[in-house]
């Protein structure tokens, strides 16, 4: 059975472009042949960056998301203001943004929603305002946590229409990536995706291709040890468990159509070695996905873009990506459940 609930869209940091690509998903809806969705926001913020742009639009409760979503944009009214000042970050804003993320995932916990669809936001103005999570990502699997389910472990995915590339390490300094990496980091990184990838994705037998930390993959030992003392017992550990996991390989050469043809996804060692062959092939069609947690998350791969709010020229191709892979996701596990 299809899943009909819509997805929750979050509004993300207001002083970026979230609320203006939002707004402009929905008024291409028909033109991107969009999934019905609701939006967690101010009404009054919602109001203002669409009567900027000369769009009059009409707001409707989330219950009439698929009877009205034609004609009007559903839409979650928040408790917290959001104070409209475009390309000016603000704390006073953290509590409507941290909201609306709260309120998403507690939706799509209790069904009333498919899945969760997250504007980009911005670290510091919610470090200024107290947040104590490092990211949106690991604020997510607390939420999951906080609602009684067991702690996860989230592994982040770029998901683009020739590529899914996974980081196993993130947001560390390139310096830092051979202290952080362990095989057991690998095993459970590339467990946690093959078993997205089948229950979600719906990839039976996913197979997963492993690189290279090092150049040409330490070129046997002489370019580094940690392909042959830290990946390869990874690969041979995936293999034990009956996953379809071959590598270590060089990063150099995992690309290209010919290499991209044998796997359905790449596990990279560090952040850029996954994220740019991701948004080279496609960058307004890659898709943030966060595997691993009890509910379905997808983002755009790009940040708030402070520089560009307000100026009309921020383009909503990720995002429009994002629900339409949310919706898919959301139907396939249904499916599949």
């Amino acid at each position: 059975m299809r899943n009909r609930a819509p997805l929750a869209l979050t509004v993300g940091d207001p002083s970026g472009i979230g609320p203006e690509i939002a707004i402009d998903a929905w008024r291409r809806r028909k033109e991107f042949a969009l999934p019905a969705f609701y939006l967690l926001a101010d009404p009054d913020l919602i109001e203002s960056r669409a009567g900027s742009s000369s769009l009059q639009i009409a707001l409707v409760a989330p219950e009439e998301a698929e009877a009205r979503f034609s004609d009007a944009l559903p839409l979650v009214p928040l408790a917290a203001r959001l104070i409209d000042k475009c390309g000016i970050p603000d704390r006073a804003n953290a509590a409507g943004i941290i909201e609306s993320i709260d309120r998403a995932v507690e939706d799509t916990l209790s069904g009333r929603a498919g899945a969760v669809v997250t504007c980009p936001i911005a670290k510091k103005p919610l470090y200024d305002a107290g947040f104590r999570f490092p990211g949106h990502t690991e604020y997510l699997a607390h939420l999951a946590e906080r609602h009684g389910h067991a702690a996860a472990m989230p592994v982040m995915m770029l998901a683009g229409p020739d590529l899914r590339a996974v980081p196993v390490t993130i947001h560390i300094a390139l310096a830092e990536v051979p202290k952080a990496l362990t095989t057991e980091l690998i095993v459970r990184t590339a467990a946690i995706t093959a078993n997205d990838l089948r229950g979600r994705f719906g990839i039976a037998k996913p197979r997963l291709a492993i690189s290279g930390l090092n150049p040409h993959a330490g070129e046997g030992g002489a370019m580094g040890r940690e392909d042959l003392d830290i990946i390869l017992p990874a690969v041979l550990a995936l293999q034990r468990q009956g996953i379809d996991a071959f590598g270590p390989l060089p990063a150099d050469t995992m690309f290209h159509p010919r290499a991209r043809a044998t796997y359905d996804a790449a596990l990279c060692m560090y952040h850029d070695q996954a994220l740019i062959p991701a948004k080279a092939l496609a960058f307004d069609e890659t898709v943030n996905v966060t595997l691993g947690l009890p509910f379905i998350r997808t983002s755009p791969d790009h940040g708030t873009a402070f520089d560009i709010a307000g100026k009309g020229v921020a383009r909503c191709g990720s995002l429009v990506a994002a629900l339409k892979l949310a919706r898919q996701l959301a139907d396939n596990e249904v499916t599949t459940a």
